[in-house]
């Protein structure tokens, strides 16, 4: 199984790439790759864009199109792996865990996704056979999301609660809100640096939970690929 982390964003509402944001000392991508391998993925690849990218344990592809989007960064990623399963996670989604890496990619299904408390999130997995179909569909911000709608009847929706968190870094606020709230803590399922600090299901946009509108602080985008 491979990963693909999608690291390419300037990340202008944070006010630098989200790639290189420390956290607990460890910068994003790099949390991003150990999560990825944490959760049995063997080759992890990296698509980088606004700032060259050197990650350890990774291939670091680079996308010359990144600011049309993340569509162009997952068509590159997707393009540079081949005829492999890709398991797909962001960048800027710190507190996803390895269990829910694993239980994607169990999925026993070529398209697979995460949900939490029923909402689906990431990690995503995409088939070798439905690359083509995403490389085709891909466009501007809206990365998988077009194909996987068309395809629904064909993805597996897999129970990720418990295992960490969907929650997103937009903003600087929201990575000091996160960390003060939850500083110590340490996800039940998933143990290790990408678990560390895992906000609650409420707090990731469960059913209940305050939900705020896109580019909020704390968001869950439903379907978001990168780190625009």
């Amino acid at each position: 199984m491979t990963g693909l982390v999608l690291a390419a964003g300037a990340g202008r509402r944070f006010g630098r790439p989200k790639a290189l944001i420390e956290l607990d000392g460890t910068r994003l991508v790099d949390r991003a790759v150990a999560l990825l391998g944490e959760g049995g993925c063997d080759r992890v690849v990296v698509v980088s864009g606004a700032v060259e990218l050197a990650v350890p344990g990774a291939e670091v592809v680079p996308n010359p199109l990144w600011e049309t989007g993340m569509g162009s960064s997952l068509r590159a990623g997707l393009t540079a792996i081949g005829g492999e399963d890709v398991v797909v996670v962001p960048v800027d989604m710190p507190w996803l865990g390895a269990e829910a890496v694993r239980r994607v990619a169990a999925a026993g299904s070529s398209l697979a996704v995460a949900t939490y408390g029923g909402i689906r999130a990431h990690p995503v997995l995409l088939g070798a056979d439905h690359h083509a179909g995403v490389i085709d569909s891909a466009s501007g911000d809206a990365g998988a999301r077009h194909y996987l709608r068309a395809h629904s009847h064909l993805v597996t929706e897999v129970p990720c609660d418990g295992t960490g968190s969907p929650r997103d870094v937009d903003r600087p606020e929201d990575l000091a809100s996160a960390t003060g709230d939850h500083r110590g803590r340490r996800a039940r399922s998933s143990p290790g640096p990408a678990a560390a600090a895992a906000p609650t299901d409420r707090q990731a946009g469960a059913p209940g939970a305050r939900r705020r509108g896109r580019g909020g602080r704390g968001c869950v985008h439903r379907w978001r690929y990168g780190s625009r």
